[in-house]
């Protein structure tokens, strides 16, 4: 996290808005408050926070794969050997 929970508060950002990518979301916030009646002078920011959660989605699916792909082989692994798997 590069925002401080201050930080995400004070720019009130929302609870389920608050993860590894709230730094780009604060900086869009303050450019949409700012620059209210322009909406498109923030696309460079919107662009980056979106950018941002794509890549943490991508990172997150990733890591589930990975570990599935791991719970597989040990249970391969385990009937191979012929212990009972636990699931």
């Amino acid at each position: 996290m590069v925002a401080t929970a201050a930080q995400l508060a004070q720019g009130r950002v929302p609870l389920e808005q608050r993860d590894f990518c709230a730094h780009h979301l604060l900086e869009l916030l303050r450019c949409q408050r700012d620059n209210f009646p322009v909406p498109w002078v923030c696309h460079g920011l919107r662009h980056a926070w979106d950018s941002c959660q794509h890549e943490d989605y991508v990172m997150r699916m990733k890591e589930f794969e990975r570990e599935r792909r791991l719970l597989q082989r040990q249970k391969r692994l385990r009937q191979r050997q012929g212990t009972p798997s636990d699931t």
